[in-house]
């Protein structure tokens, strides 16, 4: 009885030594971190900044002064920027 009562034991201890393992072997760095969150701010922002251009032109093609197409353009890169933003992290 004790015998098996030890090996059970012994097998936890075991499990839990290898998750400890696995964990610190899979943990990122510093500087992997940095740079996620470096891609997490270009897939936010080339969108809107990109968006901004395109309804900047649009607008410059219209005669007088108007920002309709900058405005909206702004506001589709925004929400394409969140969306893409959610499919990283969910990665």
């Amino acid at each position: 009885m004790r015998k098996n009562y030890d090996k059970k034991l012994y097998e936890k201890i075991e499990r839990q030594a290898e998750r400890i393992k696995k964990s610190e072997r899979e943990r990122s760095t510093v500087f992997a971190q940095t740079i996620y969150i470096g891609t997490l701010g270009l897939v936010m922002v080339l969108p809107v900044v990109g968006g901004a251009y395109l309804g900047r032109w649009l607008d410059a093609l219209v005669q007088g002064y108007s920002t309709r197409w900058t405005l909206s353009f702004i506001f589709v890169g925004l929400v394409v920027g969140v969306i893409n933003v959610y499919l990283l992290i969910r990665e």
